[in-house]
């Protein structure tokens, strides 16, 4: 009983900044380009656009954290009941079947922060706005481009989401184990937020690369003209302009972001769960808190749910 929520909420209010300037960085034009790194972004989108203009797409991840958190946490559970053993590999397949799933809210839920991450860049007042909010980008895509066009870049995320919380459910089961984690431990707090922040980083690394062809994807056609015809497409052009370094952009910014998201989480989960419990008792055993800790954010998002 730990309110999907709750836990959520508390992830994306923490990281949604850091991924704002993930994803202006993962997109902005070599050409002409907008910053010179992390630090800058966040310098120059507080300048122009406020400090709201770092929250911009935050209602699409909380809209659709409650959901998400329902599934991949329903999936993974049962995944693991039906697995039988609780083992490493077991805790990966269970993630990645969750990922895959969660998938079909994920996907759209990204498309409409993304595009609303990039609606206004560098204006404080947006002379002309696109989208009013996150439901109405999804409408006005779905009208002009149909169920296809609400779910662009569904095949990278597919790819990016699997293995993304395999991995990461695969990191805290191994970090916890090696940890410790005891009811009488003094440190039992300070290692479930360790291991769920390295966690959330080792998931991240694992798939970045897809996520910045993701994002170029879903952001692709905001002006009008689409630059990319395929995935293939884009890893090319963007290579070919860019370098292999393309697929570290905004990395900083999302490794960042990453432990602090899955450090906020876990401290929310833990009040609640000592809350519910009573703080004589406190969880019983680290299997207990696992599932309620992950946020698709990244994500993962992390994934942009952890």
């Amino acid at each position: 009983i730990v309110s999907p929520l709750s836990t959520g909420a508390a992830g994306v209010l923490v990281g949604h900044p850091f991924d704002t300037v993930k994803v202006r960085l993962q997109v902005q034009s070599v050409d002409k380009p907008l910053y010179r790194g992390t630090y800058h972004c966040f310098q120059s989108i507080i300048r122009q656009e406020s400090v709201f203009g770092l929250y911009k797409g935050i209602g699409s991840p909380m809209m659709g954290l409650t959901f998400i958190n329902a599934i991949v946490f329903g999936v993974q559970g049962n995944t693991m009941r039906l697995l039988g053993q609780d083992t490493p590999m077991n805790q990966f397949l269970a993630g990645a079947a969750a990922g895959a799933i969660q998938c079909v809210i994920c996907c759209p839920m990204e498309l409409a922060k993304t595009r609303m991450q990039m609606q206004g860049t560098g204006e404080k007042k947006s002379t002309r706005k696109l989208y009013k909010n996150s439901l109405d980008c999804l409408a006005r895509i779905y009208n002009r481009e149909g169920l296809r066009g609400v779910n662009r870049g569904m095949l990278t995320t597919l790819i990016r989401e699997t293995p993304g919380f395999g991995v990461y459910f695969l990191a805290y089961d191994v970090l916890t184990r090696s940890l410790g984690c005891e009811p009488d431990d003094r440190y039992m707090i300070p290692k479930l937020l360790f291991a769920g922040g390295m966690a959330g980083i080792a998931s991240w690394l694992s798939t970045y690369p897809v996520d910045v062809i993701k994002s170029r994807l879903q952001a692709d056609g905001v002006g009008g003209v689409n630059q990319y015809s395929s995935i293939a497409d884009c890893v090319r052009q963007s290579v070919r302009r860019e370098g292999y370094m393309v697929f570290t952009r905004g990395l900083t910014s999302t490794l960042l972001r990453a432990f602090p998201v899955n450090a906020a989480t876990f401290a929310t989960v833990t009040l609640v769960l000592l809350n519910a419990r009573g703080q004589e008792e406190g969880p019983k055993d680290c299997e207990a808190a696992q599932p309620s800790h992950h946020t698709p954010i990244q994500q993962q998002g992390q994934p942009s749910s952890m």
